[in-house]
């Protein structure tokens, strides 16, 4: 696992998040999404038949390579926000039928970047983001 302890304290404190996904015909789609991080980083993405989805159709047409934020503001007076995106690949599973139904998405994170988690963030000291490589099987 890479993400720090508060990045996933963080993570698991939050309801939503954003996966875009890119169709076989270039199109970006930009979904809100609910998600569980389980204890080695691994991120799952479910919700009414993903595979019948977009985004699970996008996955299926070979875009496996995804960017998923979790953000929201922790404060407006005074302003601070702070988040997670990820770069990674993600995989459908449990889907069945031809086109595919149901199942879930996995996201193994390869790259991250978070801010205002780990440090105070805007405020005071400056902006500096956090930034992890995931290691991946």
């Amino acid at each position: 696992m890479a993400f720090t302890e508060k990045e996933m304290a963080y993570l698991r404190s939050q309801p939503l998040g954003r996966l875009a996904t890119v169709g076989a015909d270039g199109q970006p789609d930009n979904a809100a999404v609910g998600f569980r991080v389980a204890d080695d980083g691994i991120i799952t993405i479910g919700g009414m038949d993903i595979a019948g989805s977009r985004k699970g159709r996008n996955v299926h047409d070979g875009g496996a390579r995804v960017a998923f934020i979790v953000d929201d503001l922790e404060s407006v007076q005074p302003w601070k926000p702070r988040g997670i995106r990820i770069y990674g690949r993600v995989e459908l599973r449990d889907a069945a039928g031809d086109p595919p139904h149901g199942g879930y998405l996995v996201l193994t994170p390869e790259i991250s970047w978070s801010w205002s988690i780990e440090s105070e963030g805007m405020g005071g000291g400056g902006f500096t983001p956090h930034r992890t490589v995931h290691e991946t099987a």
